[in-house]
């Protein structure tokens, strides 16, 4: 029972910071603007200085090197999980213009905006080298062929655009942890007043993330979620089947058991919360996704500690 009650107070302090951002959504707080900016703060100001901070401080280049292989795991598991997506469709009937966000949302998580202050309430910073390397692989499977999938739900029927891939790809967050990295096997050290800065800008990231949230679910709106068959398609793949596949994983490639944990809570993250963004976009059904970000979202609060109690 220990585990349990550790796992609901680190899930009860995402509760609070979202039901900040939640009440005060509905306060009226945010415009639509306020809300982007708080978006472009997290993810082009706050973490990438979290990710130089934490990284030049906690690592050594020897222990950085010997994490990259382990990107075969998540690669491996979200390539298994498209292809489950695939049988689901057919299994499910799933509507023709809904098919592309369907497959994107069953193997994509939100490793960032929830993944992050899950991982790091739950089992501090010991777990940030497995959630950057878990990012590190959703964020290459989510702007290449998630991203692919989308735009041919949409009117914009697309091919890929490189540049804009390539773009996205080398993110802010991304380009944080690179830095980071470069920094470490170099052995430059910072000067200690701009390390600093670092850490007080990427002390932001947990708490603004978690109010951006509250805010989503607000703008997404409770009364909109239901569990018809598509919904449930999605919930199954982020809840049931992503989690026990990486777990199975594990049984075949062996690994440290901080490093499986953390795997297996970012496999069970909720949708993206870009995944709306690019449904909008390319005239896909941007309302579908976001009310599959609040369904996941919200289960995800009840989902964790019941993962927690059985992978201790």
């Amino acid at each position: 029972m220990g585990v349990f009650f550790q796992s609901v107070q680190g899930i009860l302090i995402i509760i609070i910071l979202i039901a900040v951002g939640y009440v005060l959504a509905q306060k009226k707080w945010f415009s639509d603007e306020s809300t982007k900016m708080i978006a472009k703060l997290v993810t082009q100001v706050a973490l990438p200085a979290y990710m130089i901070y934490t990284i030049t401080h906690d690592f050594t280049a020897a222990k950085l090197i010997k994490l990259l292989p382990n990107l075969v795991i998540p690669c491996l598991s979200m390539t298994i999980l498209i292809g489950i997506s695939v049988i689901m469709i057919k299994v499910l009937h799933i509507d023709k213009d809904h098919q592309g966000l369907f497959s994107s949302m069953f193997f994509n998580s939100n490793t960032v905006f929830v993944g992050l202050p899950v991982n790091m309430a739950l089992f501090g910073p010991e777990s940030l080298p497995y959630v950057l390397v878990y990012y590190m692989a959703n964020t290459t499977f989510f702007w290449t062929l998630g991203t692919y999938l989308i735009q041919v739900d949409g009117e914009k029927k697309g091919t890929f655009n490189w540049k804009t891939t390539i773009g996205k790809l080398l993110s802010p967050p991304l380009l944080g942890f690179i830095i980071g990295l470069i920094l470490v096997i170099l052995h430059i050290q910072l000067p200690n007043f701009l390390m600093s800065d670092f850490q007080y800008v990427g002390n932001l990231t947990i708490p603004l993330s978690m109010i951006f949230i509250g805010i989503s679910i607000s703008n997404a709106g409770l009364t909109n979620v239901t569990f018809h068959k598509e919904n449930v398609g999605v919930l199954f793949g982020r809840f049931i089947c992503a989690p026990l596949l990486m777990s199975a994983l594990f049984l075949f490639i062996p690994g440290p058991a901080l490093m499986k944990q953390v795997f297996i809570i970012q496999a069970a993250m909720p949708v993206m919360t870009n995944a709306p963004v690019v449904a909008k976009l390319y005239h896909a059904d941007s309302n579908y996704a976001a009310i599959m970000v609040t369904e996941t979202t919200v289960l995800s609060l009840f989902v964790v500690p019941v993962l927690m109690m059985i992978i201790k």
